[in-house]
């Protein structure tokens, strides 16, 4: 009996076999970057809508009449936390890498300054105010900008 023909067979099914399951791991690969990509976009999506959100939010309630101080720091705060910025800071820190969280977290916590200045009675337009919008501004450009690169997306230019 030959053996050459038969191991030559075998051999070529063993090299095939070997292809086809290097072929799928790769593709499994891409599949699972491609999902885990997707993941960042809704939530870096939700995370920068619920900042935006937030800082309109307390600026409503900051233009409004209060009784007091306190119904003013409470309203305040209240609208700070109605809009899900909580929930998605943390879906945040769950995905993004560290220079993203770290971005992210900036932006937070100068809106959060805002809040606190708006809820001790800091009037919205004044000198204090424009500097706090000016530091947010900054702090949610700089966020966008490492988002977009995280999700190989191009600078915009025109932040």
């Amino acid at each position: 009996m030959e053996w050459l023909p038969l191991l030559s067979t075998l051999m070529g099914a063993a090299i095939g076999i070997a292809a086809t399951l290097i072929a799928d791991r790769n593709k499994w690969r891409r599949e699972v970057a491609r999902q885990a990509l997707e993941v960042r976009r809704a939530v870096y999506t939700e995370y920068a809508s619920a900042l935006k959100d937030a800082g309109e939010e307390i600026r409503a309630v900051a233009l409004g009449d209060h009784r007091s101080d306190a119904a003013r720091d409470t309203a305040v705060r209240e609208a700070f936390r109605a809009t899900g910025l909580y929930t998605a800071s943390e879906q945040l820190w769950l995905v993004g890498p560290p220079l993203v969280v770290e971005a992210g977290n900036e932006a937070f916590h100068s809106l959060r300054r805002m809040r606190d200045a708006y809820a001790r009675g800091v009037v919205v337009g004044s000198a204090e105010d424009r500097a706090f919008i000016q530091r947010r501004r900054t702090a949610m450009a700089e966020m966008r900008r490492r988002m977009r690169e995280d999700l190989g997306v191009g600078p915009l230019g025109i932040e």
